[in-house]
């Protein structure tokens, strides 16, 4: 199976961007992750980069996709925000969601963990047919029949978030996936509210069924979310990993925007 990464984020209509993105591989696993910060400038970019930089350190040093050490992953992603937090000033109050990805190759195997309200998609056959479940308090109107997807993506209300990492007095709600199969022609997108809150479910489909390509596709993405866009508009990141059969090996393409290279991150196994 070979599989395509790209990485697109902007600052939208804010002065700075909090979203952070990143991955790693060693040709038999992978783990991608958004994460999305907040506390203003010098601290939810911050954050954003300290759960990064914790989680691709923790996961390269041993990958796995069990439940428990994806879920200890982001609980010490929490913990290295609080231990930034007590150099005080701008960082005091800083805060981010996060969302990973780990997949492994060569058993063609997915797992997905979060906290917040970032969100990963599994499409197939151009159907959505596994997505995160947001920790916010839309979503549990959601889930109890009050709203839609629709009316939650548009609700005042919809930035309340009901976890995120940068707390210890707050519980910490982290979900973690069962153990998903990863299909040649399959896409995973892994996204911060910027993009999902901006386009909602059917563009998101409509764009992936008229692309032929990841690059197309985010490109596609960029320019929906720039014609939604209002002043003031969100940062929006979005990392996307399309698959497909590969005769030889497993193996991490690399796939550059035209364009976008200073926006995008890949790399070749």
């Amino acid at each position: 199976m070979e599989i395509e990464i790209v990485t697109l984020s902007r600052q939208g209509g804010r002065d700075y961007n909090e979203d952070v993105h990143g991955f790693w591989h060693d040709g038999d696993f992978l783990v991608c992750l958004v994460a999305d910060g907040a506390g203003g400038h010098g601290g939810g970019d911050v954050a954003a980069a300290t759960v990064r930089d914790s989680v691709l350190n923790g996961f390269s040093a041993q990958p796995s996709l069990a439940e428990d050490f994806l879920r200890r992953l982001l609980e010490q992603a929490n913990l290295a925000i609080v231990a930034r937090q007590a150099e005080g000033g701008i960082l005091a109050g800083m805060r981010s969601t996060a969302v990973l990805a780990a997949i492994d190759m060569q058993a063609e195997a997915l797992v997905w963990a979060h906290s917040g309200d970032s969100r990963a998609y599994l499409f197939r056959a151009g159907a959505i047919v596994a997505r995160t479940a947001d920790h916010s308090l839309v979503q549990q109107m959601v889930d109890s029949g009050l709203l839609d997807e629709e009316s939650a993506r548009l609700h005042p209300q919809r930035n309340v978030l009901l976890s995120g990492l940068g707390s210890v007095d707050e519980p910490l709600e982290i979900s973690v996936s069962e153990r998903m199969r990863l299909e040649p022609g399959d896409v995973l997108l892994l996204c911060s509210d910027g993009v999902w809150e901006a386009l909602g479910n059917w563009n998101l489909l409509e764009t992936l069924q008229a692309s032929r390509t990841p690059s197309q596709w985010i490109e596609m993405l960029d320019a929906r979310i720039k014609a939604a866009a209002k002043p003031d508009y969100d940062n929006y990141t979005a990392l996307t990993l399309w698959t497909r059969a590969d005769d030889d090996k497993t193996r991490v393409l690399p796939v550059i925007p035209e364009n976008a290279a200073d926006l995008c991150n890949a790399s070749k196994a």
